[in-house]
């Protein structure tokens, strides 16, 4: 099946009765060079399996199955998982399921097998999802995502343009931008540029510290950005209470001025700030 002319999408969706939904986010990916930098990107050989979410109309999935021992389809809509089946559920490593992505648990589809994930999901779910697999108990060793361009600039990004997401993607990996990709490459074109994202989860020393710091730490960092624009300190004296002086001496013990804000702080300066807290019986 040949998915790439704009053309040719445009007439099998019609015959199926098909509309693109944009609360979905479904613009399907028209450009074939695009598909082959996820999968090189994504490193796939023959003994990986490989998670792939919002698999569209299988653009992406056929070119995963060619290279990977076998690929596991998630697909929300329920037309467009019927569509896959129809055109790619003969293929004996190919299994197609119809669910949502952040409701999923991994080890339901994967068992405890290690596997690759693959996405290119609607951009306003970015954020829980890659918090749902970085802190899933069945991490993937690999996530090659296709983003919205500011968005994998920002996670990317070193102070002081952190967010919140950046400081818990860098916390379990070094994300690197592939490419961008520009929005023509989609059918319908969304109104902004992508971008391919790579985040590798191999040999992560943080994902073997205690449950306990783990937790504490992304508190910490969610009280950190709960008001982005205030200084830091005044977001930790009003969640904790904690007297202002005895705060300033933490922050300057810490090397951390105590006129920044959140987005300021390295993720070194996080995990002090964590360590901290725990000693003062913060959790």
């Amino acid at each position: 099946m040949n998915f790439f002319a704009q053309e040719k999408v445009k007439k099998l969706l019609k015959n199926k009765g098909i509309k693109p939904k944009k609360q979905l986010g479904q613009n399907f990916l028209i450009e074939k060079n695009i598909v082959e930098k996820i999968i090189t990107a994504a490193d796939v050989k023959g003994n990986d399996i490989v998670l792939e979410v919002g698999a569209g109309i299988g653009v992406l999935t056929q070119s995963l199955a060619k290279k990977a021992k076998k690929v596991i389809a998630i697909e929300k809509d329920k037309k467009m998982a019927s569509l896959l089946k129809e055109g790619l559920g003969g293929l004996k490593n190919i299994k197609i399921v119809s669910a949502d992505a952040l409701k999923i648990n991994p080890k339901d589809l994967i068992g405890a097998n290690r596997y690759k994930l693959v996405a290119n999901i609607p951009y306003y779910i970015t954020a829980p999802f890659i918090d749902k697999f970085l802190k899933s108990s069945l991490k993937p060793k690999t996530m090659v995502l296709m983003l919205q361009k500011e968005v994998a600039q920002r996670i990317c990004s070193d102070p002081p343009k952190m967010n919140r997401l950046a400081v818990l993607v860098k916390f379990y990996s070094t994300p690197k931008i592939i490419c961008f990709v520009r929005k023509e490459s989609f059918w319908p074109s969304p109104k902004v540029d992508s971008a391919i994202i790579k985040i590798d989860l191999n040999d992560n020393s943080r994902d073997k510290m205690e449950i306990g710091y783990k937790k504490t730490f992304f508190e910490i960092v969610k009280i950190g950005f709960s008001h982005p624009r205030k200084k830091l300190i005044n977001n930790f004296i009003e969640k904790f209470g904690i007297p202002r002086k005895e705060l300033i001496k933490l922050f300057l013990a810490n090397q951390i001025s105590i006129n920044q804000r959140a987005e300021n702080l390295s993720l070194n300066s996080w995990i002090n700030l964590t360590k901290e807290f725990i000693k003062k019986g913060i959790k």
